[in-house]
């Protein structure tokens, strides 16, 4: 089963989709025996994890999927549990960046291969302090945690030592829509396309760009690092860590098919790219002053 280090929303999600495959239902018979409030839609978010069931949710879920007594005893008590790891997390969370990057550098100094995705940023490994600390600012903002992005950047900086690293092996896949996507003013955001054309000349470090248009076989739905055989998945309200074997299998079968699509930009075209989306930085850059 996949572990989780915060919120386990999700194995708990897992636990009902197999009570109701179990009872040959479908999600949406289900949700229409529930009645009222119940939809199709309601099913898949409880069961992803993206949504918490209520106590009287659980006793129709429990009642309809057939659910023996001793089922539901122990699904009751892990409904607790996931509470309480619920609350755990936004403990920490409210305790700022700082402690949660220090935490990451621990684990990529540990690997020996680190694999990492981006869909909406660019990757961690790869900010300037400035892009990173408007990072950190806009999370604590919306998170109402505590404004730690100096102290998060200086840890964030740290990790990046890794990159010369000749005894690891690190690919860092990003999309092109993170790079246009502006989280700071222009003059931020070509400064930081600028340190992407940087890390093109590190040998050990393999760095790609899914570029706008490009079909791929499965969409990436949110971005993931592997390192070795520990995924992390962090979404906007907890992370995810799974060691189960596999996850990690499809986690590295997903990149092996981005890295594979021949659209891929990497050296000299993903130079060429980072130029033009520099260039449309500078231009805004100079309309602005």
């Amino acid at each position: 089963m996949t572990s989780l280090e915060t919120n386990p929303w999700i194995a708990f999600g897992d636990k009902l989709r197999q009570l109701r495959k179990r009872a040959g239902l479908t999600g949406a018979a289900l949700a229409e025996q529930a009645g009222p409030g119940w939809a199709p839609s309601k099913i898949s978010r409880i069961q992803g994890g993206q949504q918490v069931i209520s106590e009287q949710d659980l006793d129709t879920w429990c009642r309809l999927c057939r659910a023996s007594e001793a089922e539901r005893d122990d699904l009751f008590a892990d409904l607790r549990a996931a509470r309480l790891e619920s609350a755990r997390w936004k403990r920490r969370a409210s305790g700022g960046h700082e402690p949660v990057q220090r935490s990451f550098a621990e684990d990529e100094q540990a690997a020996t291969v680190v694999r990492n995705l981006e869909t909406g940023i660019v990757p961690g490994l790869l900010q300037t302090p400035d892009y990173a600390r408007a990072v950190f600012r806009a999370f604590a903002h919306l998170q109402g945690s505590p404004d730690d992005a100096d102290d998060a950047v200086r840890e964030r900086l740290r990790r990046q030592t890794i990159l010369y690293d000749s005894t690891k092996r690190i690919e860092l896949l990003v999309t092109e829509a993170a790079l246009r996507t502006p989280i700071a003013e222009p003059t931020v955001m070509a400064a930081q396309i600028d340190r992407l054309l940087a890390v093109l000349g590190v040998a050990n470090v393999r760095f790609g760009i899914i570029p706008l248009g490009v079909q791929v076989d499965v969409p990436p739905m949110h971005g993931f690092w592997i390192l070795d055989d520990v995924a992390r998945i962090e979404v906007l309200t907890t992370e995810v860590v799974t060691r189960n074997p596999t996850d990690i299998r499809l986690y590295n079968a997903m990149l092996d098919q981005l890295w594979e699509r021949d659209e891929l930009a990497e050296g000299d075209q993903a130079r060429q790219l980072l130029l033009t989306v520099s260039e449309g930085y500078q231009r805004e850059s100079s309309q602005l002053t």
